[in-house]
């Protein structure tokens, strides 16, 4: 590749041309079901062999986003999938689920795998573990610093990927669940319905507290490539072809060093203006805006200018032919380009009424390649008997020739196995439903609590309270941050060390980076909810990892549950206020900072109804559902375990929640079940 790559985005066709013609060195697009972009055009699988074959002979490469979660009943279609992507020859699949990983192992082991931003890599030890899978490339969380960014190329050899101009997502990539959970259309699964982008306020009254500004790290790109960042990304498979080219050419000046229009950059889109506070750790209120109306009145003045940008296709391929006429034979067309050489032949040569067929005429005829993606460079010519040829005969020839050279130069390479995966047995639990508890502080502990498996909790609260835990260290799991930056690591595993000392010895974790964390700190491992398991070969996988058991994804309905097989200890929660959103830079600030908030608060809808927002330690915040979800009294024959993730609650209540589960009985008040019988879309 080269040393900097200009990566844009694809939505359908005109917004391929559009980046490939303006200077894009890749693109990435989506293919089938299975994209993190399903309401965009996408390609089918005709237009996406077409679109490598339109991208490759242009140099540039082609990424094709499989960057969903995957329900079991879904295999089959997905292998089907994988095997399209390989056979049109893209240069690479980016990939969340460890099942979509898996099937491009087994279908084409050749073809790089590229881990997803919803992987949610925002630290050395997730890009690590990633690496060492056999990730080609790492495209990193939106939310890290320069300095971040900088601490995890010093310690990988893979590929660095990082968006440097777009929408940004209010909440962490892989880690947003608002729009399942509100309207059954799962971010994960490729359809958000960007609710974060309402009337939400925060406990100032500020509006939009729930979405920021675009980014662009353009004034910035300097330092990105002095890092040694290999792939500069733009977000935008959902916009328009104007964007794409403005986004794209005022990379590439930012890239040489060049000015670039920021007038236009912003008036094709924006939110207010952008934003780089995550890259400059600025995370204040400046990075918040939306949409109004002067933003989408603005492209109108623009469109018209940017669409020059792309209107004359490019011809970057220079190649050489040679015609040659003989009396009696089959005219011959000679085509080489790239490597590669092509012959065809034509009508036979008649003799001429008048002229016979030139140099000049016969040139021209064969330049004209318009709509392809080569030029002429040389020709041969070779009549000396004097014969000619008729336009439409030679015209004939180049369109032959050039189809056959083009074949020549896309022709898909790879080994493709007929892989078909096998069917799998549902899984019986051996024994009874155990409970766990998770707590967010320890004040919300109970006696009640002793017959339960387990107990979670987050690290920092094991070691303000280590000798009332240190008498129930058998029972205690320790808690990893969901959100775990670099500068971060070392304390984490330094905090670990000290919770071992009283006698704990088992981890959670719902990130990759946090396996390897809990690993290397020679934890027994358990996995959270967010490693966003929905299927069986995703946690077949974690269990190749070394996980104990694992938490099932709450996106998950009690169907799919029941159809998992594999032979790990699996669970899932049955109460809880659950966490939608997991946010870097934090909605509820004022231009005075945190100015004396308690670390719980809340955000309210258009609605007027409340959502609970609980601090992390000033490092990131966790939105909670507004009601909590309960299915204990619900069939849970299918799970080994079952785990009441209290956040909120007093004492107390933690009491009478888990008195009522036990018993198999309902709770009072507002509730939702989740989406225990509701299906995504």
């Amino acid at each position: 590749m080269n040393k900097f790559e200009i990566l844009a985005p694809a939505g359908a066709h005109e917004q391929l041309k559009a980046a490939v013609i303006c200077g894009a060195n890749a693109v990435y697009l989506g293919a089938g079901n299975f994209n993190a972009r399903r309401n965009a055009d996408n390609f089918t699988n005709d237009d996406l062999k077409e679109a490598v074959k339109y991208c490759h002979l242009r140099n540039v490469k082609v990424y094709v986003t499989l960057n969903t979660l995957i329900f079991d009943k879904e295999t089959e279609e997905l292998y089907e999938t994988v095997k399209l992507i390989a056979e049109s020859g893209a240069d690479a699949v980016i990939v969340q689920d460890f099942a979509v990983f898996e099937a491009v192992k087994h279908i084409c082991p050749d073809l790089p795998l590229h881990a997803s931003t919803q992987m949610a890599v925002h630290n050395v030890s997730g890009a690590l573990m990633l690496q060492n899978l056999g990730f080609s490339r790492i495209v990193l969380a939106r939310e890290l610093s320069l300095a971040e960014i900088k601490e995890i190329r010093k310690n990988v050899t893979a590929e660095l990927e990082v968006f440097v101009h777009g929408a940004h997502c209010m909440g962490a990539s892989g880690n947003c669940y608002l729009s399942a959970m509100l309207g059954e259309r799962s971010g994960n699964r490729g359809l958000c319905a960007q609710g974060c982008r309402l009337g939400w306020k925060s406990q100032h009254g500020r509006d939009y507290a729930l979405s920021l500004k675009d980014m662009s790290y353009l004034d910035s790109i300097g330092d990105l490539c002095d890092i040694g960042v290999e792939s500069f990304k733009i977000e935008g498979r959902m916009k328009r072809p104007e964007y794409v080219a403005a986004a794209v050419t005022s990379l590439n000046n930012a890239l040489k060093g060049d000015k670039y229009d920021k007038d236009t950059l912003r008036s094709v889109f924006s939110r207010n203006g952008f934003t780089d506070g995550y890259l400059k750790g600025k995370r204040d209120l400046t990075m918040f805006g939306y949409r109004g109306k002067e933003d989408v009145t603005s492209a109108a003045n623009v469109l018209k200018t940017l669409e020059t940008l792309y209107r004359d296709d490019i011809h970057p391929i220079g190649v050489r032919m040679s015609l040659s006429l003989k009396k009696d034979e089959a005219s011959v067309l000679e085509i080489s380009g790239k490597s590669k050489t092509v012959t065809v032949q034509g009508a036979f040569p008649e003799i001429p009424r008048n002229a016979p067929l030139s140099r000049e005429i016969a040139e021209r005829n064969l330049s004209k390649l318009g709509n392809t993606s080569f030029h002429l460079e040389n020709l041969n010519f070779s009549n000396n008997e004097e014969l000619t040829l008729s336009a439409s005969s030679i015209n004939a020839m180049r369109r032959d020739g050039i189809e056959k050279l083009e074949n020549a130069i896309t022709e898909c390479r790879c080994k493709i196995s007929d892989f078909t995966p096998d069917s799998h047995l549902p899984y019986h639990p051996l024994q009874r439903l155990k409970a766990r508890v998770r707590l967010q502080k320890f004040s919300q502990y109970s006696e009640i609590f002793s017959d339960c498996e387990f107990i979670i909790l987050p690290i920092d609260e094991i070691l303000k309270n280590k000798e009332s835990v240190k008498k129930l260290s058998r029972k205690i799991i320790a808690e990893l941050p969901q959100l775990i930056y670099p500068n971060e690591e070392n304390t984490i595993a330094e905090k670990l060390s000290e919770i071992r000392k009283i006698g704990i010895t088992h981890g959670i974790t719902g990130n990759i980076g946090g396996i390897k964390i809990l690993k290397d700190a020679n934890f027994t491992i358990h996995g959270a909810h967010g490693l966003n398991i929905t299927n069986t070969r995703a946690l077949n996988f974690y269990e190749s990892l070394g996980l104990k058991d694992v938490s099932l994804s709450f996106e998950l309905t009690e169907k799919a549950m029941k159809h998992f097989g594999g032979n790990i200890p699996r669970g899932a929660y049955v109460y809880g206020y659950l966490p939608l959103m997991l946010m870097r830079a934090c909605p509820q600030k004022n231009y005075a900072g945190c100015e004396n908030c308690g670390g719980v608060t809340s955000l309210t809808d258009r609605k007027g109804i409340k959502f609970p927002v609980i601090c992390n330690n000033k490092s990131f915040s966790v939105l909670h559902n507004s009601v909590p979800m309960y299915i204990g009294d619900k069939n849970l024959s299918m799970l080994d375990f079952a785990t009441l993730y209290f956040t909120i609650e007093t004492a107390e209540e933690c009491e009478e929640i888990y008195e009522s589960f036990t018993h198999k009985k309902n709770i009072p008040g507002n509730k939702t079940n989740g989406l225990f019988f509701r299906e995504l879309l």
